[in-house]
């Protein structure tokens, strides 16, 4: 057993596993929060910069450093010599989950929902589900990893050149799938995330993997700052619903019709992504991770280009937030689902 092997086999703690019933909670008293106290909810949503809150993106970076400590540079370079992966990843995300969100928004909201929907409501949310589709997720899915103890390196490989794609690939996806042909892409909101969320962390985990020294050091370490990742997770899940608690309350109906397609497409990407790992023997640190990424989504961006596009009190918008809202619980249960079916999947390299 190699020592990142080690360090990455380490069982999940009392509080991960109870991770769902902490996340429960944060829910209800963000809304509490909410409603309670909305001032401080105002004082938290005006601390932004191209569209990304800074103390949620503190909470983050608190959440990606302890995987980026995991991150051994030696082993980037093997995810190239496991392509499959890899490669399902990019199938998923770039030729899969855009059109099957577009899909899903269409059937939904221009038939099943439209008795209860009006046309223009409909069409607003529909292009908030084709936002969300598009965008890949970059940093939550570090968290992921660590909650199914995925290979911290692979995973490093798939969201840098997730992003690289998302580059040239999103406003083109987009464009085809609205039908307008001038998307403005918010490059400093994509810029900034990135590097808030991946260059920073993994900066600073090379610095402390280097600080540190030996192998033994890096586990202790690694030990000791890993419940700060969940705890970063849970704080962000209460002001998430802190920040939206007036629209959750305000609009209950219109937020339960779009989870639906949502829902569906969390699912569906998931068995697609996890499905053809196991039919191509891929160990299950890197089947895991890769199935997880094309199911989580990078929220930022498709809000912050919602609101550019149709404004911010606009169903896109909404859609957008709604994603975010029902993101974290759907992870965590599709972690819960990879956990248990670890022994299904191959722990030599494929």
């Amino acid at each position: 057993m190699t020592d990142m092997t080690r360090i990455q086999s380490v069982p999940l703690g009392g509080f991960e596993r109870w991770l769902t019933l902490w996340v429960g909670l944060a829910m209800i008293a963000g809304l509490a929060v909410g409603a309670l106290a909305p001032g401080l909810v105002q004082a938290i949503a005006g601390a932004e910069i191209a569209s990304i809150n800074l103390v949620v993106a503190v909470l983050i970076w608190a959440m990606v450093y302890p995987m980026m400590v995991n991150v051994d540079f030696g082993a980037v370079g093997n995810a190239f010599r496991q392509p499959k992966g890899l490669l399902i990843t990019l199938i998923v995300n770039w030729l899969i989950k855009p059109f099957t969100m577009a899909l899903l928004a269409v059937l939904f909201f221009d038939y099943a929902f439209a008795p209860w929907i009006a046309p223009e409501d409909a069409q607003k949310y529909i292009a908030g589900l084709i936002l969300l589709g598009a965008a890949p997720c970059t940093a939550m899915v570090f968290v992921w990893s660590q909650l199914v103890r995925g290979d911290a390196s692979y995973t490093l490989v798939q969201v840098s050149v997730n992003d690289v794609i998302m580059v040239v690939a999103f406003a083109p996806i987009v464009a085809l799938l609205l039908g307008v042909t001038e998307i403005v892409v918010p490059w400093q909101t994509l810029v900034l995330a990135t590097v808030l969320y991946v260059v920073l962390p993994l900066a600073a985990g090379l610095l402390t993997r280097r600080a540190l020294g030996s192998a033994a050091r890096i586990e202790a370490f690694s030990t000791r700052v890993k419940p700060w990742s969940m705890i970063g997770l849970v704080a962000t899940v209460a002001i998430l619903f802190g920040l939206q608690g007036q629209t959750i309350l305000d609009r209950p109906a219109a937020i339960a019709l779009i989870a639906v397609p949502i829902l569906i497409q969390s699912y569906l990407i998931f068995a697609i992504g996890y499905g053809a790992a196991w039919l191509m023997r891929v160990p299950h640190r890197i089947a895991a991770p890769c199935a997880l990424i094309g199911t989580s989504n990078f929220f930022e961006l498709a809000v912050a280009v919602a609101i550019s596009l149709f404004g911010l009190n606009s169903g896109a918008a909404l859609a957008t937030v709604v994603g975010v809202l029902v993101e974290v619980p759907v992870m965590l249960s599709l972690v819960a689902f990879a956990n248990r079916t670890r022994a299904r999947f191959p722990e030599v390299r494929a």
